[in-house]
């Protein structure tokens, strides 16, 4: 068997997230169907994480198994792809891997994006949050200190999950002003679900001083999801990076 990467990316506006569940359109369901109906056999796909209904990826890894060696169609392949897939998911290439290689297990960080907006948005308005007033970036920003000295994230994670532990060692967290507003990035080896949107929320409610860097660091350590804000908005939220140490560049 022949194990191949696909680095991708997709609109999550009109998907039910990226995997497959029962009466959902799902990113994952696209591209099994396309792979299946090119090559003539039955593929299954394998990404790098889950994201949740109408969450964007600019970058997004993938991986099927398959008897055939593709090495002299990749190229066409790809065309092929990205002529049958829907608009809203472009394939960028195919890349053979060693067999141990996991498009999930094998990463070792995930970059996440969130953009707000503090100019209502008309063309990008499925792409970023939208909200009114200026925030309180240096309290924000103490918030980050505490998430980058965090590593159990109970208080911020989807209730009544399958995970087995809510720690993630994180890497980097910022938030930031741009031209239409704020942006914020996060940087950890996994994320639990809801995670980003719920630390959002809640960054939000200290940007608007509903509460102080103090009282988000006591939300934290109480590991208590009704203590954290409401999650924010899907639509905000960007998957853009993915790491695999040793793993060639992408394109």
């Amino acid at each position: 068997m022949y194990r191949y990467f696909i680095h991708m990316a997709y609109d999550g506006t009109g998907y039910s997230g990226w995997q497959t569940q029962p009466g959902g359109n799902t990113v994952q369901q696209a591209v099994e169907h396309a792979l299946t109906t090119l090559l003539g056999e039955d593929i299954s796909v394998t990404g790098a994480g889950r994201t949740d209904t109408g969450v964007h990826a600019s970058f997004f890894v993938a991986h099927f198994d398959t008897p055939n060696l593709l090495e002299d169609r990749k190229e066409d392949l790809v065309f092929r792809l990205n002529r049958f897939l829907p608009d809203d998911i472009v394939i960028y290439r195919l890349q053979q891997v060693p067999g141990e290689m996991h498009a999930r297990f094998s990463a070792t960080y995930r970059t996440y994006h969130y953009h707000i907006s503090t100019i209502k948005p008309l063309y990008t308005r499925n792409y970023a949050h939208y909200v009114y007033g200026s925030l309180n970036v240096e309290e924000i920003g103490r918030c980050c200190e505490i998430i980058m000295n965090t590593d159990d994230f109970t208080s911020f994670s989807k209730l009544h999950t399958d995970v087995k532990t809510n720690r993630c060692q994180v890497m980097a967290a910022s938030w930031k002003e741009v031209d239409s507003g704020y942006l914020f990035e996060i940087k950890a080896d996994r994320f639990l679900r809801n995670m980003v949107r719920s630390v959002v929320g809640t960054l939000l409610d200290v940007g608007f001083g509903k509460i102080s860097s103090e009282q988000f660091r006591q939300i934290v350590e109480a590991k208590d999801r009704s203590r954290a804000g409401m999650s924010a908005p899907a639509k905000g939220l960007f998957l853009v990076d993915i790491g695999y140490g040793v793993m060639p560049d992408r394109a």
